[in-house]
């Protein structure tokens, strides 16, 4: 790991921080929630090895990346994060007219949504874990998502700034984040008020053999001093979202795509998700989809579970373009 660079970059008005190793093709990796450039650690090095350059963000709001305002979620929409990345690949790559995209969660909605306001951007997409989903003109997603999982659910829970926050504190960064990244069950993740993570049950005594004690402490060092607010943001401007992206309403991505989601990823257990991804509706909203992995087995934290494999999948896409 001491190979890979780290340098500040100056972009869409935010001091970005970024992770950088190897030369060749441009691969940027987009993380997701909770998550940092540091995620993508094993990718980063066998693309290198083989030829490319690697470059992963912290996202805006996350990590070492400052300059985003913490107290407005409205500066942290699709758009914004969008143009995060169209100016960080102005800034790190001019010379490139496209480039690769690997991204996970969070990271694969704003990839989605990066292939459909600037294709001209992107050489290929590999996409982890979530989806594309259309845009339902009815019904925002936030009010999607309690129509059908209630008030408790996670996304509802983050809608109200300061308020999870104020349930994660007394429990501290180390311990939330040890909860959600070895979240290994299929089911909606829900937090009932006032019982905060304590509905959801405790992560093994030993933690999964992807994600060692170090691992572990690296993320809950960063989420100690930025505190999960940027993060959260990104839940509480989805409403924002749905209506900025009244024009790309049925608008469908067309890039090159591979997607690859886990077995028991909760995403792949939405009510629908399966059915559309694999009987024709992911193929029609995404027409050059050329390949979707289920991979046995395997949950949410695709990338850092099965790092090898993961690595090898994406290697496997890109070296075609």
């Amino acid at each position: 790991m001491e190979k890979i660079e780290h340098k500040m970059v100056a972009v869409n008005g935010l001091n970005m921080h970024i992770a950088e190793l190897g030369q060749g093709p441009t691969i940027l990796f987009i993380h997701g929630f909770p998550e940092l450039w540091y995620s993508w650690r094993h990718q980063m090095v066998y693309l290198a090895e083989r030829g490319y350059r690697a470059v992963a963000p912290d996202l805006r709001g996350y990590g070492d990346t400052t300059g985003a305002p913490l107290n407005d979620p409205s500066k942290f929409s699709i758009l914004h994060l969008v143009g995060d990345v169209v100016a960080l690949l102005e800034a790190i790559a001019p010379n490139e007219e496209k480039v690769f995209v690997v991204a996970h969660d969070w990271g694969a909605l704003i990839a989605w949504h990066l292939c459909l306001f600037r294709p001209d951007k992107v050489k290929a997409l590999v996409n982890l874990s979530v989806h594309f989903s259309k845009r339902n003109p009815k019904m925002n997603m936030v009010e999607g998502i309690k129509a059908i999982y209630g008030e408790d659910h996670y996304i509802s829970r983050f809608q109200v700034p300061g308020e999870i926050e104020a349930e994660f504190a007394p429990i501290g960064a180390k311990s939330v984040l040890k909860k959600i990244l070895t979240y290994r069950d299929p089911a909606p993740f829900y937090f009932p008020k006032g019982k905060g993570l304590e509905a959801i049950p405790d992560a093994p005594v030993a933690l999964s053999s992807w994600l060692s004690e170090e691992e572990l402490d690296y993320y809950a060092n960063k989420f100690e001093q930025t505190g999960f607010t940027g993060a959260l943001n990104y839940y509480r401007a989805l409403p924002i979202n749905w209506e900025l992206t009244a024009p790309w309403t049925g608008a469908q991505v067309k890039v090159p795509t591979k997607f690859i989601v886990g077995e028991f990823d909760l995403v792949y257990h939405i009510p629908g998700a399966k059915e559309y991804i694999h009987n024709g509706g992911f193929k029609k909203d995404v027409p050059l989809l050329e390949e979707v992995v289920v991979l046995e087995g395997a949950a949410h934290f695709v990338n850092q579970e099965r790092p090898h494999e993961i690595s090898k999948h994406i290697h496997d896409f890109i070296q075609k373009f």
